[in-house]
């Protein structure tokens, strides 16, 4: 079975295209198309997709709060912002919102594939810009050694595997803990480091040189 892929964006030409080529990709799987948030919502419960890509500015529902939904309700869908808007006012409320992904619309489709591949694999896939508003906010919130003094030595080897992209069952391998110890810790990393998700944290981890290079 393939990556199962939802496909929202109001643009028909959009949703045309995007079917056309990753249909030709043998491990992607379109399951469903939604030309608005609302629609991207409710295909989610219905069909269950692996990935959502996802358009930000969307008639009746927008993209972040139909992001922020199917989150709340389908936490293991990942979410692909793939939107023309690259300024901090989007990328970040997107994110925040429980996005894994944040790319533009002019993204190579040999790229494109790839990001669909890694956020598969559990990790995140950014765009440079994406990355560095990110990595700015991240910067202005408190300092960042106060945050790491929170963080348990166990804590901080977590957050550097997290930081290679590495899902909870690698990182139990790596460390020699069940993954249930692995999903405590990275529970208790997200809260010390005031993150909403892996992506920030792994961005945090980068910054900070917790990123193991």
């Amino acid at each position: 079975m393939g990556i199962r892929i939802l496909i929202a964006d109001d643009h028909h030409i959009v949703r045309r295209g995007l079917v056309f080529f990753l249909r030709t990709q043998k491990d992607i799987e379109i399951v469903g198309e939604a030309k608005n948030g609302e629609e991207a919502v409710k295909l989610t419960a219905e069909l269950a997709p692996d990935i959502v890509l996802m358009d930000l500015m969307m008639p009746v529902m927008n993209g972040i709060e139909a992001t922020k939904q199917i989150k709340e309700s389908f936490p293991g869908t990942k979410i692909l912002m793939l939107t023309s808007f690259s300024d901090q006012d989007h990328v970040i409320p997107a994110i925040e919102a429980g996005a894994s992904g944040y790319q533009l619309k002019d993204i190579e489709p040999d790229e494109l594939v790839e990001s669909i591949r890694k956020l598969f694999g559990g990790e995140s896939t950014l765009h440079p810009t994406a990355t560095n508003h990110l990595l700015t906010r991240i910067t202005r919130k408190e300092k960042p050694e106060q945050k790491l003094d929170l963080l348990t030595n166990r804590e901080k080897e977590v957050l550097t595997e997290i930081s290679k992209g590495k899902s909870n069952k690698e990182i139990a391998s790596s460390l020699f803990i069940t993954e249930k110890t692995v999903k405590t810790h990275v529970s208790n990393v997200l809260a010390k480091l005031n993150v909403a998700d892996r992506t920030q944290a792994a961005l945090f981890a980068v910054k900070y040189g917790l990123n193991g290079h």
